[in-house]
């Protein structure tokens, strides 16, 4: 199965029952029915993205990443890659990357939210699957070279550091825990 055909399964199988997920599960499975490289970084009509909102639920924080382009705090995520077997697989590989912690595992039941966001041209946009990943006790984390900084935060401190998109990203993924 193409990675295309798993994103397709996996947004059809996507509980979209609340703020408007439902309409935009329908704009990402459009896309890729219109793009057939909507997988992909080259797809300038824009393509899906992976990412994963790392959460220590024994001490209550998240790990939220200071992206190096965009010099802002948000969970880890990035680009499909051709290895990738399914959107799953390439969000808990960015999460892995980007965090440096090993042993993740993605909270059971699929995707917690979807996200679509502009970004600059030739591309117009990200339509970002998100999924939370569980970190093993006392992981530490390490920064790559995708992100200036790395931290942990209490769930009450993400709204004061983070856009919108992770402060919801975070209470869907609290109400699944």
């Amino acid at each position: 199965m193409s990675l295309h055909d798993d994103a397709v399964l996996v947004l059809k199988a996507y509980d979209s029952g609340h703020d408007g997920q439902g309409e935009l599960r329908q704009t990402y499975l459009d896309h890729l029915a219109a793009h057939e490289d909507g997988m992909w970084k080259a797809c300038d009509a824009g393509h899906l993205t992976a990412s994963a909102l790392v959460v220590d639920p024994e001490r209550g924080r998240v790990l939220l990443t200071l992206h190096r382009k965009l010099g802002m705090w948000l969970q880890m995520g990035g680009h499909c890659e051709p290895g990738d077997a399914t959107v799953a697989a390439a969000a808990l590989r960015e999460a892995t990357e980007e965090s440096g912690i090993a042993g993740l595992t993605l909270l059971p039941g699929g995707p917690v939210r979807l996200d679509r966001h502009a970004i600059p041209a030739p591309c117009h946009w990200h339509l970002d699957v998100q999924y939370a990943a569980l970190a093993p006790a006392g992981s530490v984390a390490e920064i790559s070279e995708e992100s200036l900084d790395l931290r942990w935060y209490g769930y009450d401190e993400v709204a004061d550091v983070a856009d919108a998109s992770v402060v919801r990203l975070l209470q869907d993924t609290l109400a699944r825990l």
